[in-house]
């Protein structure tokens, strides 16, 4: 009884994350007539691949409207969710990588208090210093730029990184750094040549995380980014909603594609999470 229980749970639990991925995928390739069908199915009877096509290049005529393609917004969108998301991404790390390791090693007055206080801005809601940011933002002129759009996601992606290598450091003997400094080994040449590649596991998981809270954001590119310049596909694919007419299957197309780099970044980054942790087992 206690195995069926947990079979069921575990299937509830893979149908509420893989349900609306699922669902998606089925709704844009969907032919537009069968989306406002009042028959559920699980699977559409005629696959089409017309809502791939306007997203790539093609247009079409649906229900008297003619679509054209979102192409040239949609590449635009991709690059700029890249670009930000990555550059975001190495940033947090390179920070949090030599900030953690400083407030574990080195010695400097009010450090504990300064870490909590970095890690506490964890607990502010966004949208309260969402206008003041503005201003500022209004001021330097970084409004609508990539420079501006990172260095927000930097602020909010930096304290939980912080803490994540802050913990990995001090799960780290200290005997290892003592030894290179007794041969000689400067601090930094310790850090980046012995600490950094046993941190590896932290590094990996810091940058996932940071990837995909930076490739999922909505608010703050709804408000900080307001021309295609520097839209992500989060604030582009709901503007795909017209005043007389919603395409479903192209919504649903374009949230397939961008599930897309998150996955393979996962993906990719994962094996070195797992070497890094068979290593570190092995010594």
């Amino acid at each position: 009884m206690r195995r069926l229980g947990f079979y069921a749970a575990l299937g509830i639990l893979i149908l509420w994350s893989i349900g609306p991925v699922y669902w998606a995928l089925v709704t844009s390739v969907t032919p537009p007539n069968a989306l406002v069908s009042d028959i559920l199915r699980l699977w559409p009877e005629q696959m089409t691949f017309e809502h791939y096509a306007k997203l790539f290049g093609a247009t079409s005529t649906s229900q008297g409207n003619e679509v054209q393609s979102v192409w040239p917004q949609f590449s635009q969108a991709f690059f700029n969710s890249l670009l930000t998301a990555f550059a975001a991404t190495v940033l947090t790390v390179l920070i949090a990588a030599f900030g953690g390791w400083a407030f574990v090693r080195l010695r400097f007055p009010g450090r504990d208090l300064i870490f909590v206080v970095i890690v506490g801005t964890l607990g502010v809601p966004a949208y309260t210093v969402m206008i003041p940011l503005y201003r500022i933002m209004i001021s330097a002129g970084l409004v609508d730029t990539y420079t501006g759009v990172v260095l927000i996601y930097v602020s909010a992606f930096l304290p939980l990184a912080l803490w994540l290598m802050r913990s990995v450091y001090q799960a780290m003997p200290l005997s290892l750094e003592e030894a290179a400094w007794l041969d000689g080994a400067s601090k930094l040449y310790t850090l980046v040549r012995i600490v950094l590649p046993l941190a590896g596991p932290g590094l990996v998981a810091t940058a996932i995380l940071t990837f995909l809270s930076a490739w999922g954001q909505f608010m703050v590119p709804l408000v900080f980014s307001p021309t295609l310049d520097t839209k992500p596909l989060t604030v582009l694919i709901p503007e795909f909603v017209t005043r007389n007419y919603v395409d479903y299957g192209l919504m649903n197309a374009a949230g397939i594609v961008a599930i897309v780099p998150p996955v393979l970044l996962v993906i990719f980054l994962n094996r070195f999470l797992v070497q890094g942790l068979m290593a570190g087992a092995s010594k």
